[in-house]
């Protein structure tokens, strides 16, 4: 379980990651070094996606549990968001292309519109966003081959139920933690420093009885957004009536939180895990402690005993959420060679594009090859970094062996980066002239998509 809200699951200022910065975060073993994220292995994943197959999804938190639930083939949700405020390229395509693969695998997906973190933190209006979000935005992730079944998009403006959990789950937030987290000081304004919580109750609300009850949550981010996961499982963890933990002697526990009803939790915890076919416990009821003796504390064990518990908590009235679980993938290198980047239209290839310009702009892009055909082909180029084999790895090439001759070829100097290019561009001319034919089609279905909610949570 995750640590309680201001503990030490949180790096100090020198280590911060900024979820609103224009900065490309590149050193990715820090990350499992400083910020406790994991390494993702796709191995468990049925026919996983090439995002998954090749290293582009590399780190995860809690992803235990929504392996679990594809296993069993039982219910879980995944949740992404798009904040209107720049227009869609490339480099977001990446998230609906892993939102699509598990839905594929029975996910209920949750698609939220961030207007109110725009207007909080980029000074968008309302209005503006909303126009954004679905021209540039929905109607792509809608030609993309969302399931109107299983998907449902919402504004955070029209989702009462979402500003309801952010305020009644900030009350276990100290300004303290807020600072450290994400860096607040006096100039600060109030607007944005709520915009965290308003995306904790995003993640969270999707658990509630209304929306489906307490399931794994899937959120596939880039790194930049893990601040807002962190927050996220230590609040979800906060307000658990129980703490499931492996205590320094090395046995297995679950804790009552609090001072009440302590005798009565414990006799439900017993029950609901003789229930799960556990047998063996050790009763402290002054320390509020429920041992299970002969169970090794691993990872699986404390989900099992999570999983086993989450109904007792509901039956108790309380806010019993599954933490999170998040992905995070690499973010894609812009044509340029620097951040792909909505406010530099050069280096992405966006949705809005004519085909003449991604054309142009892919041609045009900066390689990692020889300075001169002569040199190229004597000394061969450098796949690993460069922005148009990373076009064929991440969206044009599905084939592991097809893109295995690419590489080959061009450290070989037998590819050059001219025809490199040309056939970048003209794989990204065909997917993007296909989507831009389907798009209004994909506009005119919107409705089917939308849940506007503004009845209360």
């Amino acid at each position: 379980m995750a640590s309680p809200v201001g503990g030490s699951t949180h790096p100090d200022e020198g280590e911060r990651i900024d979820p609103w910065s224009s900065r490309q975060f590149a050193d990715y073993q820090r990350l499992f070094d400083r910020f406790g994220i994991e390494p993702f292995d796709p191995s468990g994943l049925p026919q996983p996606q090439r995002l998954f197959r090749r290293g582009v999804v590399f780190g995860q938190r809690g992803f235990s549990y929504i392996q679990r639930a594809i296993d069993r083939k039982e219910p879980f949700a995944v949740l992404t968001g798009l904040m209107p405020s720049g227009y869609m390229h490339i480099g977001h395509k990446m998230v609906i292309d892993q939102v699509r693969y598990f839905q594929s695998l029975g996910a209920e997906v949750f698609l939220l519109v961030a207007d109110y973190e725009a207007y909080a933190t980029r000074g968008r209006s309302l209005a503006d966003g909303r126009k954004i979000a679905i021209e540039s935005y929905l109607a792509n992730y809608i030609a993309m081959g969302l399931d109107p079944q299983r998907t449902q998009v919402y504004f955070q403006s029209s989702r009462t139920a979402v500003r309801d959990l952010a305020l009644m789950l900030g009350t276990k937030v100290t300004w303290a933690t807020m600072r450290a987290i994400y860096g607040f000081g006096d100039s600060t304004t109030m607007a944005h420093a709520a915009a965290p919580l308003v995306q904790v109750g995003d993640i969270l609300h999707v658990q509630l009885e209304r929306y489906g009850g307490p399931r794994p949550t899937l959120v596939p981010v880039g790194v930049d957004q893990d601040p807002h996961l962190r927050l996220t499982r230590d609040i979800a963890a906060a307000h658990r009536m129980v703490n499931i933990t492996a205590t320094a002697d090395g046995r297995l526990g679950v804790f009552v939180r609090g001072d009440e009803r302590i005798t009565e939790l414990l006799d439900a915890a017993q029950a609901a895990l003789k229930g799960a076919g556990y047998r063996a416990f050790e009763r402290n009821d002054p320390y509020k402690a429920l041992y299970l003796t002969g169970v090794a504390p691993t990872p699986a064990a404390l989900l099992e005993l999570d999983v086993a518990l989450m109904p007792l908590e509901r039956a108790f009235g309380t806010f019993p959420f599954f933490p999170p679980s998040a992905s995070y993938h690499r973010f894609q290198t812009g044509l340029t060679g620097g951040k792909m980047s909505s406010s530099i239209p050069a280096s992405s290839v966006f949705m809005n594009d004519s085909l003449e310009e991604v054309s142009k702009k892919i041609r045009s892009a900066k390689t990692t090859g020889g300075a001169t055909v002569e040199e190229h082909r004597a000394h061969g180029g450098k796949p690993e970094g460069c922005t148009i084999f990373e076009m064929h790895q991440y969206h044009l090439v599905d084939d592991d062996r097809a893109l295995d001759d690419i590489a080959r070829r061009c450290r070989s100097g037998e590819l050059l980066c001219g025809t490199c290019k040309g056939e970048a561009a003209e794989g990204m001319v065909r997917w993007l002239k296909d989507l831009q034919e389907r798009r209004p089609v994909a506009l005119e279905r919107l409705p089917e998509f939308l849940h506007e909610d503004l009845s209360g949570g």
